[in-house]
């Protein structure tokens, strides 16, 4: 089969076209002919050689894809050989089949394309595993996301502006505040322009936010102690600001604050097929409505995935980039 390798860690240009035997199904594993796979940070910091690939995993880049099923074991699953899925998987994305967990798939939502589908997962479990499960944003909370145009933004402030709650964002020129306002943010924060912190309390009567999403880390995390409410929650999934912040250990203590952090891919696949059965049950059907969409910006075919992590790091997207496997 096709496939994109990381050859050395380093700039795009190290992604390279290959050929690869087709990967066999592991018992519970389905094998997927690939029609897009999604890109996202995670990609992007393997290729650098500073995301070390899980044991087990495929050493190819590539954490979410949508295609048709077309090998493994199906029975009592509900599924058949021939469904159009998207899944979460530890890697192998990038290539013509993929091998994933059945407990890992999720239909195609309705009237979706295979591009659309594979912008899905990885954000979508990503959102439900850290906003919802570890943070536990209830009925009548807020929440901030930090970088409101990146593909995980792009998802938060759609889920939680769904399910019915305050949403504020965090983005880099009015333009991409408007399009977070558009997906569904009470605000777009220009954080260039603008004072997040100062912001919100403005906008929540000097109460902060009860959740904060954050891409971040680093300098941020002090500002956003200030930026919660009394029993408000941080979930950290990303460092792109710094690995090291000094706390307030005293607010942390006084107004019981939470902070949190998590990786999605190294955790066992009975973690995930949990987050795949609440997003079945609670989210699928505002996609399937039009609660929610998805944003791509834009595809490329699967040999210019170089291209593909270019414009990602570049930061000028909003939403997804797609591979096609055409």
């Amino acid at each position: 089969m096709r496939a994109i390798e990381i050859t050395q860690p380093g700039p795009p240009d190290v992604l390279k076209p290959t050929e690869r035997a087709t990967p066999v199904p592991k018992q519970g594993e389905v094998l997927i002919r690939v029609h897009a796979a999604g890109i996202n940070r995670p990609d992007v910091l393997q290729r650098l050689g500073k995301y070390p690939v899980p044991p087990g995993a495929s050493d190819l880049p590539g954490l979410e894809v949508a295609g048709e099923i077309v090998g493994g074991e199906v029975e009592g699953s509900g599924f058949q050989l021939g469904d159009k899925v998207c899944a979460l998987v530890q890697g192998g994305g990038y290539a013509e089949y993929c091998t994933a967990p059945l407990a890992q798939c999720l239909p195609v939502p309705f009237g979706l394309t295979m591009v659309e589908a594979a912008s899905l997962p990885e954000t979508f479990f990503t959102v439900w595993s850290n906003v919802f499960d570890r943070a536990q944003l209830a009925p009548g909370e807020s929440l901030l996301v930090q970088g409101g145009t990146s593909g995980i933004g792009v998802t938060a402030i759609q889920m939680a502006a769904a399910l019915g709650h305050r949403v504020f964002a965090t983005a880099g020129s009015d333009d991409k505040c408007r399009a977070c306002e558009e997906l569904g943010a009470e605000r777009g924060i220009n954080y260039k322009t603008e004072d997040f912190v100062a912001v919100v309390k403005e906008l929540t009567d000097g109460r902060g936010v009860d959740v904060i999403l954050d891409m971040v880390g680093g300098d941020y995390v002090p500002r956003e102690i200030d930026c919660l409410a009394d029993d408000g929650r941080l979930a950290l999934i990303a460092l792109l600001g710094g690995a090291k912040a000094q706390l307030d250990l005293g607010q942390v203590l006084r107004r019981r604050l939470t902070v949190s952090g998590s990786t999605l891919r190294p955790r066992p696949v009975a973690f995930k097929a949990a987050i795949a059965q609440q997003l079945r049950e609670r989210v699928w059907p505002l996609i399937d409505g039009g609660q929610i969409r998805p944003v791509v910006f834009r595809t490329f075919p699967l040999e210019q995935a170089a291209q593909a992590h270019a414009l990602m790091e570049s930061s000028t997207h909003i939403g997804k980039i797609v591979l096609e496997v055409l």
